[in-house]
């Protein structure tokens, strides 16, 4: 008898994300692992995600392999970077770059296996996630430009309350913490704890409305001990092609044995009520666009004034940098946060009203050239930084001669972590590997961050 059956009938939909990092192009007893994961899913009427790796992708051309190419196709096609392990890996060239040079190099570097996946596989990726923990927010902006809409990956970066975010203008399914789950395909674990753990986290999600399960492999761990990057490029190392060494094998007991772990879990989980299995691209459907939900100004004024974060309205969820550009009476769009933080430096108290205007005259005109937030707004000589100019901006009544200066109080960047060593943490970056930078970058980004909300 299942463990949450009882209370899962009256319960809302919980969403499963089942995802494979599609990666291993050096040893081809993987591409057997992708064929038959995804047969095995195929016969239980169950769809899954496969991010690709642009590599692996050419790899199966190269090797004819279109058996697994289409094996994979019946499901959904993410995208997981052009090259995975081979340095130098996305935090790595992203680290010292800007924002907006960043979001170019990105796309430079990554957008051509993108090209390849939607060439081979005849459709364009649904979804993108990290190699590792290589994240750098730059992407945001360069997968919107490729038209990429889903974020699909773990790592502590960024999170929201363990469930999907929106974030830089893209669905994440991030950070999952305690709804991120699978089956150990080692170790002593029975199969029975962990659908356990399933049913329970099922349970959850449906006695608070919904939501999702994030739920991930790679289908070379079913027939390797070890990972195919570990041991050619840990710690920076870059071999020649020529000197690259095949990782060591399961043998075939070992992954049939896997093979009935995972098909087990997902039959069991499979057969929870109210649960069903749900790719990337469906998710986007499910949790529709990043427009933002409705709030009177009133209130949007009075929550952007004491703090810059999200606010969560009936109908949805709104950004700081939604509720900026509707107090500045602009129209809803996908805005990127500031490129860079700096400080303010006007000394007085209050702002006469007609310098004022003519700020947010000008804070109008640089969102509607740029697309993303100024990191300052010039008041004559001086400046407010973007989270003073904010919280003075929703503390104006319109109707006094000098508006008085408020400063920020940038709540959103609770949500990101501090921890530029441990956040960054993969055996294939160099040893010691720390990326303040990018923690910082996407903290500035944190402008866009909100709570996504099932439709």
């Amino acid at each position: 008898m299942l463990l949450a059956a009882a209370s899962l009938r009256a319960g809302a939909p919980v969403y499963v994300a089942l995802w494979f990092d599609t990666e291993d192009y050096i040893e081809p007893v993987a591409d057997d692992a992708a064929l038959r994961i995804a047969r095995d899913l195929t016969g239980l009427g169950v769809r899954a995600t496969f991010k690709v790796v642009g590599e692996k992708a050419r790899v199966l051309e190269q090797r004819g392999r279109w058996d697994v190419v289409r094996a994979l196709a019946l499901h959904d096609i993410g995208y997981h970077s052009n090259f995975h392990s081979v340095q130098p890996t996305p935090a790595l060239y992203l680290r010292d770059l800007g924002y907006v040079e960043g979001a170019a190099e990105f796309e430079r570097r990554e957008g051509p296996g993108a090209l390849d996946l939607a060439r081979i596989f005849g459709v364009r990726p649904s979804c993108y996630g990290q190699p590792g923990n290589s994240w750098a927010p730059q992407s945001n902006a360069a997968l919107r430009h490729m038209g990429i809409p889903v974020y699909l990956d773990e790592g502590s970066q960024v999170g929201l309350n363990d469930q999907p975010f929106w974030y830089g203008g893209l669905l994440h399914v991030y950070n999952m913490g305690r709804f991120q789950l699978r089956a150990p395909l080692d170790g002593d674990e029975p199969v029975a704890k962990s659908n356990e753990r399933f049913e329970r986290a099922a349970a959850e999600l449906a006695s608070h409305g919904g939501g999702v399960i994030s739920i991930y492999y790679h289908p070379t761990e079913f027939v390797t001990t070890e990972f195919w990057d570990a041991v050619n490029f840990a710690k920076g190392a870059n071999p020649e092609r020529t000197a690259w060494r095949r990782p060591r094998r399961r043998t075939e007991a070992e992954s049939e044995r896997c093979y009935g772990i995972l098909h087990d879990y997902v039959a069991h989980a499979k057969d929870v009520p109210d649960v069903r299995f749900v790719t990337a691209r469906e998710l986007l459907q499910l949790y529709g666009s990043p427009a933002p939900g409705t709030a009177e100004r009133a209130r949007i004024a009075a929550h952007l004034s004491a703090r810059q974060t999200f606010l969560v309205a009936e109908d949805g969820a709104l950004s700081a940098a939604d509720m900026l550009l509707s107090l500045l009476g602009m129209q809803p769009e996908v805005v990127d946060g500031p490129a860079t933080r700096i400080a303010s430096n006007l000394d007085g108290a209050s702002i006469p009203r007609a310098a004022f205007e003519r700020a947010k005259t000008d804070a109008v005109s640089f969102i509607r050239a740029n697309k993303r937030l100024p990191a300052a707004v010039w008041i004559g000589a001086d400046k407010l930084s973007i989270g003073d100019f904010a919280a003075t901006l929703a503390g104006d009544d319109e109707a006094a001669a000098e508006i008085l200066v408020r400063r920020a109080n940038l709540e959103f960047e609770k949500y990101f972590s501090n921890e530029p060593r441990k956040a960054f943490d993969w055996p294939i970056h160099p040893e010691g590997f720390s990326a303040p930078e990018l923690l910082e970058l996407g903290k500035l980004q944190g402008w866009t961050l909100k709570p996504a909300r099932l439709r």
